[in-house]
C-alpha cells in the first residue's frame, strides 16, 4: 500500500499543504515516543482510506525536527492531532487537539472530516 501520509519536513512545507488542501489532520509526533509509534499504522489506514488529493491530507509532523511548528500549535504530549479546514485550525468532535493515542476519538473525527472532504469532492465532480 503506497504511503498517503505526509511525512512535513518544515515549517513552509506544513504551510503549502495547509493552502493547498481543504482538509488537513496533522499528527504532532515524536520517533522516541511509544504511544505514537503504536498509532502510526492505525493513522496511516486513515490516510489510506481518506485520502483524496487537494480536498484531505494526513500529515506528520515530527516535534523533534519542526520544533517551530510544535510551538506554534502549542504541542506538550505526543501524539497530538490537530485538524484544519480551509488553512485555518478547526475543533474536531468539540476539541482543537486530540492528545495521546486515543483510538476511538483520532478515528471519529478523522471519519468525520474524510465524510466532509469525500461529499465536497463529490460536489465539485457533479459541477463540471
Amino acid at each position: 500500500m503506497a504511503d498517503a501520509v505526509k511525512h512535513i519536513g518544515s515549517a513552509s512545507e506544513f504551510n503549502t499543504l495547509l493552502a493547498s488542501t481543504q482538509y488537513v489532520v496533522a499528527d504532532f509526533y515524536a520517533d522516541w515516543c511509544p504511544p505514537c509509534k503504536a498509532i502510526a499504522p492505525k493513522y496511516a489506514e486513515l490516510a489510506a482510506q481518506h485520502d483524496i488529493p487537494s480536498y484531505i491530507a494526513f500529515a506528520k509532523v515530527n516535534v523533534d525536527k519542526v520544533q517551530s511548528l510544535a510551538g506554534e500549535y502549542g504541542i506538550t504530549a505526543m501524539p497530538s492531532f490537530i485538524f484544519f479546514k480551509d488553512g485555518k485550525r478547526v475543533k474536531a468532535n468539540g476539541s482543537l487537539k486530540i492528545e495521546g493515542a486515543d483510538w476511538p476519538k483520532l478515528k471519529a473525527a478523522a471519519d468525520k472530516m474524510g465524510k466532509l472532504a469525500a461529499a465536497k469532492a463529490d460536489k465539485d465532480e457533479d459541477l463540471k
